[in-house]
């Protein structure tokens, strides 16, 4: 195509082979149509430490959790929430039909939880958890709870739901008289922060990504 004549760059034919050119400012036409890469689609895990909000910029200067992640060719965003205090798995993206899906009640896309509460959580609130609790006037989705330990000072449990409302785990146990003392996502998906140190991150793995597709209908 450079041969013919084809090629220009900035609005000059192109005459030499192997020019170089910078695909961030130079424009690259082919037949006088221009010439764009593909995307770059993007996938992160991070294994989020308390004491950093979740939010791409802060106006108050908080602490934030993109100080935590790579320099990156593409802008990525986080999938769904974690508030300030939480810690755990905290996947971003710039493929936002995933990250859609992922956060919307429509495909269950299961989460697990470990809350650590003040007190002795009896059998009979894990039994209104798994029914569903009322929460800002709306009632919440069935959860599947397990017992880790408990004990007079403390109980932790492990939680699974679907949902993704706003500070949703901390309500559910605030509805039932438990104060929350320690929140970690330890599953998003099947996704999980095994083997990664806290405030670490990584790239999701192509079966990981796979995985995710498949869960939300994207892949077959």
């Amino acid at each position: 195509m450079i041969e013919e004549g084809r090629v220009r760059v900035n609005g000059q034919v192109v005459t030499r082979l192997g020019q170089k050119i910078d695909e961030k400012k130079d424009r690259v036409e082919v037949d006088g149509r221009p010439v764009r890469l593909p995307s770059i689609l993007v996938y992160l895990l991070l294994n989020k430490p308390s004491g950093y909000i979740v939010t791409m910029d802060d106006p108050q200067k908080r602490k934030t959790v993109v100080e935590l992640l790579p320099s990156l060719p593409v802008r990525v965003f986080p999938v769904g929430r974690l508030d300030g205090e939480s810690e755990g798995v905290l996947l971003f993206t710039n493929d936002g039909e995933l990250a859609h899906r992922l956060t919307h009640p429509r495909y269950k896309v299961k989460k697990i939880y470990e809350v650590r509460v003040k007190g002795y959580v009896e059998d009979r609130s894990l039994l209104r958890l798994e029914k569903g609790v009322f929460i800002d006037g709306r009632k919440t989705s069935p959860a599947r709870t397990k017992i880790i330990y408990r004990n007079r000072e403390n109980s932790l449990l492990q939680l699974e739901i679907h949902e993704g409302r706003k500070h949703e785990v901390r309500k559910m146990l605030y509805a039932l008289g438990f104060e929350v003392k320690k929140l970690r996502r330890i599953s998003f998906g099947g996704i999980t922060i095994k083997g990664l140190r806290k405030g670490f991150w990584r790239h999701l793995k192509p079966e990981e990504v796979e995985r995710l597709k498949k869960l939300t209908g994207l892949m077959v």
